[in-house]
């Protein structure tokens, strides 16, 4: 079979043929009267064996040695080959979620697309002072995709900088972001739920709070403490029980009651939290420094629920205990 006839039947060009015959990859094994190039039905295979074998990537180097190399063994290279195809995968991705971000920015003439660049990658800079820079000026200069905000925040580890972060998903906050951050909820990385928590928390939609509501009856403690806090302080009684037990926990338990003492300024909350905390008291695991964070809860709780409860811890047997108490019944005229 001629040269042209080969091409046309197999796919490969006239040229490639000919480049491959330079390379020594395939020779012809005849030629005619005239001197043109026959290619046996043995040769084809080997065209069609060298086209196989490129699909997989390997170079025409590889390809020769694996058809003329009877040690050649081939895991080794498809291993590299594996590699190689999941680096380019993985730096494909990067891009094309890089130019969907820019995209979804709607950005106005290039300079504006030059800007978002600059700020993607400060946004994934080795330097903290440089990606808490790139957070606040999502807000204050070209808006950053709320994709890049949320990845970058549940993945920062620098507290200042997730500071940062947080706040700029909260004044740039659309909805979109709320999806998002649901998801890394659902994170099977407790730091990256425990990030994701506090980013909402500092959302004011109703649609977070929403989602703090449902993080109240998650498994991870983390999250529901969070949770709590931020919902105790607008006012969400759900919060109440996380709150209690973080006091007696000694977990937070400053601003857990803060936040029962901001939920107490309604009177029918107020003897509800009382009752609670005088629940906690009565409890046998109770101990001297629980009953003191429980005390010192209850001084910020009014009602007659909670003035009893401090008339029975003024006679504690722990001092410091009955000293608080009765203290506070004293600013009470108690």
């Amino acid at each position: 079979m001629l040269i042209g006839e080969v091409a046309r039947r197999s796919g490969v060009s006239a040229r490639m043929l000919r480049h491959y015959e330079s390379l020594g990859l395939v020779r012809p094994t005849g030629r005619t009267g005239s001197g043109y190039r026959e290619y046996s039905g043995e040769d084809i295979r080997r065209i069609f064996h060298i086209e196989s074998l490129r699909s997989l990537g390997l170079s025409l180097r590889d390809v020769g040695s694996a058809l003329d190399d009877p040690g050649f063994a081939p895991t080794e290279l498809v291993e590299e080959l594996i590699r190689g195809t999941r680096e380019r995968i993985a730096t494909e991705t990067a891009l094309l979620t890089r130019l969907r971000r820019i995209g979804a920015a709607e950005p106005s003439g290039w300079e504006e697309v030059l800007q978002i660049v600059a700020l993607l990658h400060a946004l994934g800079s080795e330097s903290a002072g440089k990606r808490q820079r790139a957070a606040l000026s999502s807000v204050e200069e070209v808006p950053v995709p709320v994709e890049a905000l949320v990845e970058a925040a549940l993945s920062e580890t620098d507290p200042i900088v997730a500071g940062a972060l947080r706040w700029a998903l909260a004044q740039s906050d659309d909805g979109g972001s709320i999806a998002l951050l649901a998801e890394g909820l659902g994170s099977p990385v407790a730091e990256v739920r425990e990030r994701a928590v506090q980013a909402v928390a500092e959302i004011t939609s109703d649609e977070a709070t929403g989602l703090l509501r449902e993080s109240l009856a998650t498994g991870d403690t983390a999250v529901r403490r969070h949770a709590a806090l931020a919902l105790g302080a607008r006012g969400v009684t759900e919060a109440i029980p996380t709150l209690v037990a973080m006091v007696v926990e000694e977990t937070n338990d400053v601003d857990a009651a803060d936040a029962l003492s901001a939920l107490a300024r309604r009177p029918e909350w107020a003897d509800r939290i009382a009752t609670d905390l005088v629940a906690r008291l009565a409890h046998d695991t109770a101990g001297p420094a629980a009953r003191r964070r429980l005390t010192q809860a209850l001084a910020d709780i009014p009602g007659d629920t909670a003035s009893h409860a401090l008339e029975t811890l003024s006679h504690d047997e722990d001092r410091a205990v009955a000293l608080t108490a009765a203290y506070v019944l004293t600013l009470r005229g108690r």
